[in-house]
């Protein structure tokens, strides 16, 4: 197994009641550092972050995409090397997670493995394949994730079950996509420009429990609308480039 320098990226907006379990669970010997990124947080979700030993960063503009790209971007601006410089050393691996308790950190080593051991670029947490406990995955947000799945294997002929937050990427492959996407289609659009990159794409079983608080998107009724119509939109997007890379 190659040896694995990982980062972990946690957007996490208003999350003081969760952060600190969250850093907490993270298996240690698996990690080099630990980014919460701030969204805008009003109750002292930074400080809980630094107590328990996370590099803090603050994004303002707020969206889950935002907050992600400015983990990255410090990530790559403090690394001193261009990811992949010294593959025979190292892979550079960045890891998102959510800040509101709902992934199991633990579950860390099975996203790791497929790209410790040759066989993924991407590996992403399925909760569909893993074990959900019962109310951690709404009506809504399982019938908006079946149907972006499904439209993912007619148009890119992709057999994803899940579009699930908990995911680890090689850094090189993660810069060099260029991400754009500052708001709800982030993870889709990580997902399509995995695809006409033509990375080895694994899914993995995770467990998954209910939030701590309300969910920013799937918990109103405006949250499920908005990131459904951008969701969708962002698959429509990159089909052209999917199909172009295809020829």
């Amino acid at each position: 197994m190659a040896t694995l320098r990982t980062r972990i990226v946690i957007p996490a907006f208003n999350e003081v009641a969760s952060i600190g379990l969250v850093l907490d669970e993270i298996p240690a010997d698996l990690v080099d550092e630990v980014i919460v990124v701030d969204n805008g947080s009003n109750d002292g979700t930074s400080d809980v972050a630094r107590a328990h030993g996370a590099t803090t960063l603050r994004e303002e503009e707020r969206g889950y995409g935002a907050a992600c790209l400015r983990g990255i971007n410090y990530i790559d601006e403090s690394a001193g090397d261009h990811p992949g410089d010294h593959p025979g050393d190292h892979i550079d691996v960045i890891v998102i997670l959510d800040a509101d308790h709902s992934d199991y950190p633990e579950d860390l080593g099975d996203l790791l493995r497929p790209i410790a051991d040759g066989r993924a670029d991407f590996v992403i947490g399925s909760r569909v394949l893993g074990r959900a406990e019962k109310g951690a995955l709404p009506w809504n947000q399982r019938w908006g994730n079946a149907l972006a799945c499904l439209l993912m294997r007619w148009l890119y002929g992709a057999r994803f079950t899940d579009m699930g937050p908990f995911r680890a990427i090689r850094r090189e492959h993660l810069v060099e996509f260029g991400m754009e996407d500052r708001t709800f289609g982030w993870n889709i659009e990580m997902q399509a420009r995995a695809l006409i990159a033509g990375l080895r794409i694994v899914e993995v079983p995770v467990r998954y429990r209910r939030r701590i608080g309300t969910s920013k998107i799937s918990g109103t009724v405006k949250g499920t609308f908005q990131a459904g119509v951008k969701i969708i939109g962002t698959i429509f997007k990159y089909f052209p480039a999917y199909v172009r890379s295809r020829r």
